[in-house]
């Protein structure tokens, strides 16, 4: 291996994008529903709607390219929050359209939304295969490197399809919310060597994987689609795990030291057949 090469990898003069794999295109929609208005149409009004909306949402919870989840929001924040995975963001967009041509959205109106995909991020393979590709002389960035990029990444959507492209997890409960690393006078995440960056993913994985089997967690990134750069799901039937799981994470010096959160929506789940019942007068 020349001088280069080797002072590249003594320097860590490698990319310091890390390699990622996505999937599932993720839309959240949370709406207000316009209650006077509600109230005040004729019950027969009310009953059409509600029997066309659930029979559109019920066909989106079983749908084979993605589902649907539809959640009551708990709070100020809005009273309804749809979970939509789809195959791709045209599917997205014709959902959101299905639904929006729905008598019942007439009395909707959009709280705030949040455009994703699911991400997984390989932190701890990408550095090994930089390192690789440099010790046998190709050169970042160039066709060849792009070449077997592509070819580590195919390998790994293969072996993670099942979560790139998850089910709508089960779970009473949903938690999300939006989160940066953060940038800021004196620290920047995005200024730290790769090798660091995961050292630290790692150790936060760590306390995830403590919290197996009480909730399931969905990482989407949003970077270029929304105002932060990912999202995450939580589902759970024990609200509590959110509160535990997100306060232990604090502690870690990845969130402690450089993570920033936006709004967090908690929903509780409703089945479309019963949206006569949660929507009742």
């Amino acid at each position: 291996m020349s001088t280069v090469f080797n002072a590249a990898i003594a320097s860590e003069g490698l990319p310091s994008v890390p390699l990622t794999v996505e999937g599932s295109s993720v839309l959240h929609q949370m709406l207000r529903v316009r209650w006077p208005q509600w109230k005040a149409a004729p019950a027969a009004q009310r009953a059409a709607a509600l029997e066309a909306a659930s029979r559109v949402l019920g066909e989106m919870e079983s749908s084979e390219n993605g589902a649907s989840g539809l959640f009551s929001l708990i709070g100020h924040k809005g009273d309804l929050m749809l979970v939509h995975f789809r195959r791709s963001f045209d599917e997205l967009n014709d959902a959101e359209l299905q639904l929006a041509r729905t008598a019942l959205f007439d009395y909707l109106e959009p709280a705030t939304s949040y455009l994703s995909v699911v991400e997984l991020g390989l932190y701890e393979s990408t550095g090994k295969v930089y390192r690789d590709l440099v010790e046998q002389g190709i050169q970042p960035y160039t066709a060849e490197w792009k070449e077997k990029i592509e070819e580590t990444l195919a390998r790994q959507r293969a072996a993670m399809s099942p979560r790139l492209y998850p089910r709508m997890p089960e779970g009473k409960f949903c938690c999300f919310y939006p989160m940066n690393r953060h940038r800021g006078e004196l620290k920047n995440w995005y200024q730290l060597p790769i090798s660091e960056r995961a050292r630290q993913m790692h150790e936060h994985g760590i306390i995830g994987r403590r919290y197996a089997g009480e909730v399931r967690q969905i990482i989407s990134g949003s970077m270029g689609f929304d105002d932060w750069e990912w999202g995450v799901d939580l589902f759970a039937d024990d609200p509590l795990v959110f509160k535990k799981l997100i306060y232990e994470m604090r502690f870690d010096e990845v969130s402690a030291v450089y993570a920033e959160f936006g709004s967090f929506y908690v929903g509780r789940r409703w089945k479309a057949a019963d949206l006569a019942q949660l929507l009742a007068v």
